[in-house]
C-alpha cells in the first residue's frame, strides 16, 4: 500500500510542479516480461492460489523476487529504479534468510492489526529468532487508518524511487529542469 500511495502522489506532484504525466509513455523498459512474470507469480502465490507454505509455492514467491531484481537491475539507469532495486535486493535478503517469510515484528502487526497467517502461506509475519529482523516489516500504518498494513525500510526506498522514477519522467523536459533525475 506505501507503494500505491507513493505513485499517487507522485501523479498528482507531476502536474502541479508544471510537468507532464504523458512523459511517463516515453519511457522504455528493458525486458518488461520479467516484472510480468514477477508479478504473475506474486498474485499467484499470495492471492488467487492461497494455501499451506509448500516448497512450490516457497521456490515461486522467491523466484518473483528474483525476477524482479533482474528486471530492476537491466533497467537500472531509469532514474530512481537503482533505490527501487536496492529496496527490493532488501526484501529479498529479508524473506530468503527467513524461510520464504518477510519477517514482522509483533508490535508491528499489532499496531496495524493484522491477524496471525495461521496455516497460510503469508508474505509477511512474526517470525521467533527472525534473522536480520530489522529489514522485516517493522513500521506500521495503526489500524485505525486507511491503508493499515506493515511495512519494511525496503518497501520504503521501493516507494521512494518508485515516486523518483514518476517525478523524473514527468518533469523531463521542463525548461528550469536540466537533469531531474
Amino acid at each position: 500500500m506505501l507503494l500505491l500511495v507513493a505513485i499517487v502522489l507522485a501523479v498528482l506532484l507531476v502536474p502541479l510542479l508544471h510537468g507532464d504525466l504523458r512523459a511517463l509513455s516515453t519511457l522504455r523498459f528493458r525486458l518488461p516480461g520479467l516484472l510480468a512474470l514477477a508479478l504473475l507469480l506474486q498474485v499467484l502465490v499470495i492471492t488467487l492460489l492461497p494455501g499451506p507454505k509448500t516448497t512450490l509455492r516457497l521456490t515461486a514467491y522467491l523466484a518473483s523476487y528474483g525476477l524482479a531484481v533482474a528486471f530492476l537491475f537491466v533497467n537500472r539507469r531509469i532514474p530512481g529504479l537503482k533505490l527501487v532495486g536496492v529496496g527490493a535486493f532488501l526484501n529479498l535478503v529479508a524473506i530468503g534468510l527467513n524461510a520464504g517469510v518477510m519477517p514482522a515484528t509483533q508490535g508491528a502487526l499489532s499496531t496495524a492489526g493484522v491477524p496471525p497467517p495461521g496455516e497460510v502461506f503469508a508474505n509477511s509475519a512474526y517470525v521467533p529468532g527472525a534473522r536480520l529482523w530489522f529489514l522485516g516489516d517493522v513500521f506500521a500504518i495503526p489500524a485505525s487508518w486507511p491503508l493499515a498494513n506493515v511495512f519494511s525500510v525496503g518497501d520504503v526506498l521501493i516507494a521512494l524511487g518508485a515516486g523518483w522514477a514518476i517525478l523524473a519522467a514527468g518533469l523531463r523536459g521542463r525548461p528550469d529542469t536540466a537533469d531531474p533525475g
